[in-house]
């Protein structure tokens, strides 16, 4: 993806769920992602104006990062039809709005909510605090696990 991307733009990933997005961000040089916020799930339509008005106001996201929810034997499940269906509205909406040069990519997102939830529960966060931030920290996780197996690319 490095080379679809302008040296200056930053990536977007995100972790689709049944009620969430989360949402996370990295830097310019693409070594630290950070969790950026949630998304109550509301309608697709809503969601993907939502998530693109989001886009727009950063300015500087050149690409974006999906998690896959593969089984843990590495097979496809329902989920991975619902991501499936999310990315294609992604795209139909990109090609609505003009993005066409945005780039989107998937990345295994096996076991990322379990290690957020263990970094969490040894921080000693509440429980509230570790509802509030789950989601968008899984995010980080997956872009974070995308930068990493992409680095010299």
């Amino acid at each position: 993806m490095r080379g679809l991307v302008g040296s200056a733009q930053r990536l977007m990933g995100l972790d689709v769920g049944k009620k969430t997005i989360g949402i996370a961000t990295c830097d310019a040089g693409w070594r630290i992602a950070t969790a950026h916020s949630i998304l109550r799930r509301s309608k697709f339509t809503a969601d993907m104006d939502v998530l693109f008005t989001l886009i727009t106001e950063l300015g500087d996201i050149g690409g974006l990062v999906i998690g896959w929810p593969v089984n843990m034997d590495g097979s496809e499940g329902p989920r991975c039809d619902a991501t499936r269906d999310f990315a294609h509205a992604l795209m139909r909406k990109r090609a609505e709005m003009g993005l066409d040069d945005l780039p989107i990519a998937f990345h295994d997102e096996r076991l990322s909510t379990e290690a957020v939830e263990r970094a969490m529960l040894e921080g000693d966060l509440t429980r509230q605090r570790r509802h509030d931030r789950r989601d968008a920290l899984a995010a980080a996780w997956i872009l974070q696990g995308f930068i990493d197996g992409n680095r010299g690319d």
